[in-house]
């Protein structure tokens, strides 16, 4: 007979095991950087990879196939951008980017070569492990959510096809490519059809974390989302956030 302790106990057994098998990699050419991330990441007992540069990047991504990466743009002998826009072809890993505080262009461009989220220096562990965390919640909930071949939980508007049990998406007869924080962005923006949603409140829900302050981040995941699906699905509402629309 089970008793709640022993359910607790095996819950904690799984997580511990989740955490285990998630392998992290670090990319920063400075190296107390580097070593201040992985400390944290390895209290937690992740798997830790770490790489000085761009080119050492690709090579421990390609070997390693890591569930998330933390990744530098200023990098010695490939910057991170390059090295995203390689990685983005090869791995769908989640990407959180680095950057200085003031190179605002340099976010913007990271998130359209594909990063999902970003961090800028000087940053706080504390906050980079939150994002980290969030991501790897993400990622596990998608991973282990149970596949049904029969199951059509779709949401059609017009031509417009959305299946969220399958993540895929279709416009027409044509099936989209979408990453995994656009298509959880969509998803939720269209099952709040009608509803207007503030970038703080999609910010929560999509990357699963409270963070009331830039929200870049959520403008440019959107625009993404727009250019594929086309601008009359969404809506912007000024000074405030986003809606789906209903009726078109």
């Amino acid at each position: 007979m089970y008793t709640m302790e022993m359910v607790e106990n095996q819950k904690k057994e799984v997580q511990e095991n989740e955490m285990q098998d998630t392998k992290i990699l670090i990319v920063d050419d400075e190296q107390n950087i580097v070593d201040l991330i992985s400390a944290y990441l390895k209290k937690e007992e992740y798997q830790v990879i770490t790489a000085n540069d761009g080119e050492a990047a690709l090579e421990m991504a390609r070997q390693h196939d890591p569930d998330l990466i933390i990744l530098d743009i200023m990098l010695p002998r490939m910057d991170g951008l390059e090295v995203l826009s390689i990685l983005r072809a090869e791995s769908d890993a989640y990407v959180i980017m680095l950057t200085a505080k003031t190179e605002e262009i340099d976010k913007i461009i990271g998130l359209s070569v594909g990063a999902d989220d970003y961090v800028t220096k000087p940053f706080s562990p504390r906050e980079l492990m939150a994002r980290v965390r969030a991501a790897l919640r993400r990622i596990h909930k998608i991973e282990t959510a149970p596949s049904n071949a029969s199951s059509h939980n779709q949401l059609a508007f017009g031509e417009l096809v959305i299946d969220l049990d399958s993540r895929k998406v279709w416009l027409g007869e044509d099936e989209l490519e979408f990453t995994m924080t656009e298509f959880d962005l969509l998803a939720e923006l269209a099952q709040n059809k009608g509803r207007v949603m503030s970038r703080e409140q999609l910010l929560e829900s999509v990357w699963g974390y409270n963070y009331f302050g830039e929200t870049r981040v959520v403008d440019v995941h959107v625009g993404h989302v727009r250019q594929k699906i086309g601008s009359k699905f969404i809506a912007t509402i000024r000074g405030v956030g986003y809606r789906f629309e209903s009726e078109l």
